[in-house]
């Protein structure tokens, strides 16, 4: 098995996807506690995602540079940890993705407008995973699954972290499940009171619902034995 084909293998396997956004995470709780609620849910989660704000500031690092320190700190953290490692993943920044690769990185997740995938995979190379934002079930049939290893699909129900008053519902996620040969995670408003009703779908991605959570190990479980009932 060639080293993409394990990632590929171990995305198949996984269920819970964490959007990991740490800026978020400090300013809510304070200075250092991002790796401390990161560390906290390592057990649980399946996948990491980095993602940091977009703006920059005068002071402090540029976001690819804050995207790059902070990706390396969670690579660290799951090498250090005794649990079974989770794939690591950044958003939107190939050129991140790339140059942490060596590092155990194992992918990057682009939106649908930030460019072709075709382009994105030409870039990325054929080693590390693509995902790709989808928001219709024909965004998912279209989707070019040569250049693609996974879907996320959503928002599934409204959410205030990019400012969706609707959602599209659980049936719009289990209708593009069926429409997708590659894993989709759902992704948007997800918690624990509704985590259940995907459990069809079988992948959610969440981002607040693990990391404001009072015990962020303890989330992160109920929302994984939320997807195994059936």
């Amino acid at each position: 098995m060639s080293a993409v084909q394990d990632l590929q293998a171990r995305l198949g396997s996984s269920e819970l996807l964490l959007i990991f956004t740490p800026e978020l995470v400090e300013a809510e709780r304070g200075v250092g506690s991002a790796l401390e609620v990161l560390e906290a849910c390592l057990s649980y989660v399946d996948v990491i995602q980095v993602r940091v704000k977009a703006e920059g500031t005068s002071t402090g690092p540029s976001p690819a540079r804050a995207l790059f320190d902070w990706t390396l700190q969670t690579l660290e953290l799951c090498k250090l940890s005794n649990s079974s490692a989770p794939l690591v993943t950044v958003n939107d920044r190939i050129d991140v993705a790339l140059a942490l690769a060596d590092q155990g990185c194992a992918g990057c997740h682009i939106g649908r407008n930030d460019m072709p995938t075709d382009q994105a995979r030409e870039l990325l190379g054929p080693d590390l995973l693509l995902g790709l934002s989808t928001c219709t079930p024909r965004d998912v049939v279209h989707a070019d699954d040569t250049k693609l290893d996974y879907l996320g699909f959503g928002p599934i129900y409204p959410t205030a972290t990019k400012g969706y008053n609707d959602g599209l519902g659980p049936e719009a996620a289990w209708v593009a499940r069926e429409g997708s040969v590659l894993p989709l995670f759902a992704i948007g408003g997800i918690d624990e009171t509704n985590a259940s009703e995907l459990a069809t779908v079988g992948r959610i991605a969440v981002g607040s619902a693990i990391l404001s959570a009072d015990d962020p190990g303890e989330a992160a479980k109920r929302l994984r034995d939320s997807l195994r009932v059936r």
